[in-house]
């Protein structure tokens, strides 16, 4: 396939996962005083699984950590997922809104980014049983896309952040496992490959951060979690390339964990949360084989 093919066949991927209205969340709580500090509930519109409480998805949207990206585009997935039969609860959180270089928006806040993920990871489980009273918080999935796949792999390993990081847990947290789809999963590869636009390096405050806080907050370094993690990965996807995803499970190998790598073919970035996609069918099933 020649680079104009993939390319325009990218943009039509991104048009059709951005093509659905946003949906209106059920329920929406704070987590924090801070305006971006907020997590959206939907209610399972239907029983899923083999009965009993709904499992819980924690979604984590994507957007290069970048404020023009907030959760309201991610949110016909959060509503896909709530009419498969789960509870989901779409988390925001501050992400940079500087400017850049070329006029672009600057990738995260340090720390705010961070704070923001641990606190809200941290109040969920009263928050469930507060808006979601049919959900059952200990059946609790953690998932997201590109950037929030990355967030959501390190909130899975915040009891491997060195000793004196703020977030650091004393155990693994209570997950039944981590879907990461797409996920900016290994800062190294990432960095080499540009992938958001010099994303991981603003996100850790610039070249002059990146090695020392490298430990802090890229997943790649912070394995073996102890948790069930699959990473679905579009083969053709020119935004997160495949081979962040493979280093990422290439490192947990060599800390003796397996991660699985569910690899799509002839599909790009964005199918994986576009409801009208077949990728996001498959996403589903991920997510119920680790929630059920």
């Amino acid at each position: 396939m020649s680079d104009d093919v993939a390319a325009a066949r990218a943009a039509a991927e991104e048009r059709s996962a951005l093509s659905h209205p946003p949906v209106d969340p059920d329920a929406t709580a704070a987590y924090g005083d801070a305006p971006d500090q907020l997590i959206d509930f939907y209610a399972p519109r239907r029983s899923g699984g083999p009965g009993g409480p709904a499992p819980v998805v924690v979604v984590l949207h994507g957007g290069a950590w970048r404020a023009p990206y907030d959760r309201r585009h991610i949110s016909p997935f959060a509503a896909f997922l709530a009419g498969r039969g789960f509870a989901v609860a779409s988390v925001e959180y501050r992400r940079g809104a500087g400017e850049r270089g070329g006029g672009d928006a600057v990738a995260g806040r340090w720390p705010e980014t961070f704070d923001d993920v641990a606190a809200a990871l941290d109040a969920l489980e009263p928050l469930v049983r507060t808006h979601l009273p049919g959900a059952d918080p200990g059946r609790t999935v953690l998932t997201g896309h590109s950037a929030g796949g990355h967030l959501a792999l390190w909130a899975a390993a915040r009891h491997l952040l060195p000793a004196d990081a703020p977030w650091r847990t004393d155990g693994p947290a209570p997950l039944r496992g981590v879907v990461a789809l797409a996920p900016v999963a290994d800062f190294a590869v990432a960095d080499k490959l540009d992938v958001c636009g010099a994303g991981v390096r603003q996100l850790l405050g610039g070249d002059e951060h990146f090695a020392e806080r490298r430990p802090y907050a890229d997943p790649a370094l912070l394995l073996p979690t102890g948790i069930a993690t699959t990473l679905v990965q579009g083969r053709t996807d020119l935004d997160v390339p495949p081979a962040v995803a493979e280093s990422y499970a290439d490192a947990a190998a060599k800390a003796g964990e397996v991660v699985g790598v569910t690899l799509l073919d002839g599909v790009g970035h964005f199918p994986l949360i576009d409801p009208a996609a077949d990728a996001c069918a498959v996403v589903a099933e991920e997510i119920a084989q680790l929630a059920w």
